[in-house]
């Protein structure tokens, strides 16, 4: 089946690129008044993490499991409609564009001081939640292949249904409780290294 649904899995990783370099070119396209107005925003914010720090980890760790949970979820309900396909895809690409941005962002304004910081904060649960949901996002999209193939196309003899959507349902439950775990890595470990890195870019601003 891996095998199988390797050509989704290349797509979704190309299309999640493809999404990194747009999200990159954004920043430069920025006026120098948005250029501006984002420098003094990350300024600020940095002031504030190195002054007060960040929330406890505790507090901040549903908030964040929350967010990539309802990604997850999300992917996992597009999947079962025929109509939610495009979306799945929507989402692969609004990924890449958020981090292609923000990594964008940190680089522009900081130079190698922004690359560190976002070594630190951006990359490390990014190297494990982008191929949880890239994994979720083509087993969506073979999921709905199916469904098409089944119902839609009306073959003569309809592909049964329900083993490949307990797996699908299985696999995102997996990939659920993967989330989760990153979560806790981002709650804990990422603030403790974006303290360390911080006081260089508020002596660099």
């Amino acid at each position: 089946m891996l095998k199988e649904q390797t050509p989704l899995y290349i797509f979704v990783a190309v299309l999640f690129l493809v999404g990194v370099v747009f999200g990159a070119l954004i920043v430069t396209a920025l006026t120098l008044d948005q250029q501006q107005e984002l420098g003094d925003y990350l300024s600020n914010f940095f002031v504030t993490v190195d002054q007060q720090g960040l929330p406890a980890a505790q507090d901040s760790y549903w908030s964040i499991a929350a967010f990539h949970l309802k990604w997850v979820g999300l992917i996992w309900v597009l999947g079962l409609s025929v109509i939610g396909l495009p979306g799945i895809l929507i989402l692969d690409f609004l990924k890449g564009v958020l981090i292609g941005f923000t990594v964008g962002c940190l680089v522009s304004q900081y130079s190698w001081h922004g690359m560190l910081f976002a070594l630190v904060s951006v990359a490390p649960h990014n190297l494990v939640l982008i191929p949880v949901l890239l994994v979720c996002s083509a087993a969506a999209l073979g999921f709905s292949l199916l469904m098409i193939r089944s119902r839609v196309l009306g073959q003569q003899r309809r592909t049964q249904v329900t083993r490949p959507f307990l797996m699908y349902t299985l696999l995102s439950l997996g990939m659920a409780l993967l989330v989760m775990g990153i979560s806790g890595f981002e709650a804990w470990v990422t603030p403790a290294m974006m303290r360390w890195v911080t006081p260089m870019l508020v002596s660099a601003g």
